[in-house]
């Protein structure tokens, strides 16, 4: 393998979702926003019928390989193909296409991890169909954990001037309290602090803790969670040497000041975390699985099938998680340089 730069791989995600044309979106943008270059594992056919449907002017041309998307992409959308045997009809998901959708993440993920692409980079899914169709796993962070044969996996959201991970995600949120747990909280905590040090160059980041409840339980007057949950995972993680704070009320830690003290927050549940992320740059949130052996980044939306076809989605979330995965693939090959450069 050469140090030629190599492609990022884009997945399919729901073909009847919004991914398909944020993909072409992105192509047709990507010498004023000097995006870095990439490839769709997807169907060519309904890349291409897509284009014509949206009157853009995209070619869109059959890959064999991950390694020729590089040459390719200056003049046209590379597409490693995935057969797709149900109907292609945006805003109409079909059940019949769940094996492709699941197919086009795992071979993205085997393209990055055998060295053949850069990142990958997951549009949307439409979580219900692939439930249908007999997908085991929450989500695409579980799976990639999966497919990467490790056991446990982060999900990062981040936007300019915040980072927070959530300790549960998409569950109920009686489930997701009920499934707190310390050993869960100092897991997740370990690994976004490596996360922080090798993937975004901080060198000695710094954690805020959530509380759970209002007021962060006041001493227990709200709630035991704090004192029976959340400290004795702070205090572990002190223990190991993490810097880190709280548990902080959620309602005041993520003002502008308040964000200046901290790297990244660990909340409780999905709602916790999102919320303020979401408040603060609705448009270009990026979602990042933090433990994988390779890079993962998606955008922080949905598939939005109600516009699903039209030209309207917007591409900032999807062209954010493009930069982000370039920059922290550069971010782990300096961390690699430094740790080669202290060995000798």
């Amino acid at each position: 393998m050469t140090n030629r730069a190599r492609a990022i791989a884009i997945t399919m995600g729901e073909p009847a979702g919004i991914g398909g044309e944020l993909t072409l979106s992105a192509w047709r943008g990507r010498t004023e926003r000097s995006l870095p270059p990439f490839f769709a594992v997807d169907n060519p056919d309904r890349l291409g019928r897509l284009a014509e449907r949206l009157g853009w002017d995209v070619p869109v041309t059959a890959i064999d390989a991950p390694e020729a998307a590089t040459d390719r992409f200056a003049d046209s959308l590379p597409v490693l193909p995935i057969d797709l045997p149900g109907s292609m009809t945006p805003g109409q998901p079909d059940p019949a296409n769940a094996p492709g959708v699941i197919a086009s993440i795992r071979k993205a993920a085997e393209c990055v991890m055998i060295g053949h692409a850069d990142a990958v980079l997951t549009n949307p899914i439409q979580k219900k169909t692939l439930y249908d169709a007999g997908f085991q796993h929450p989500g695409h962070t579980e799976f990639l954990a999966e497919i990467a044969g490790i056991d446990r996996s982060v999900m990062m959201l981040l936007c300019p001037g915040l980072r927070v991970v959530p300790i549960t995600s998409h569950v109920s949120l009686a489930h997701a309290i009920q499934a707190l747990r310390t050993d869960d909280i100092v897991a997740a905590a370990r690994i976004t602090v490596q996360a922080l040090h090798r993937d975004f160059g901080i060198d000695t980041p710094h954690i805020m803790m959530a509380g759970l409840n209002p007021h962060a339980g006041e001493d227990g007057a709200l709630g035991r969670e704090e004192q029976d949950i959340i400290i004795p995972a702070i205090d572990a993680l002190k223990q190991q040497g993490v810097s880190v704070s709280g548990p902080a009320p959620a309602d005041t830690m993520f003002h502008d000041r308040a964000r200046e003290g901290y790297d990244a927050a660990i909340c409780m549940y999905h709602d916790q975390a999102l919320i303020p992320l979401k408040t603060i740059d609705f448009h270009s949130g990026v979602n990042v699985t933090l433990g994988l052996p390779f890079v993962r980044t998606s955008p922080d939306h949905g598939t939005a099938l109600e516009i699903a076809g039209m030209g309207v989605a917007d591409d900032r979330s999807f062209v954010a998680s493009l930069c982000t995965a370039a920059d922290i693939v550069q971010k782990r090959r300096q961390f690699r340089a430094r740790d080669r450069k202290a060995l000798a």
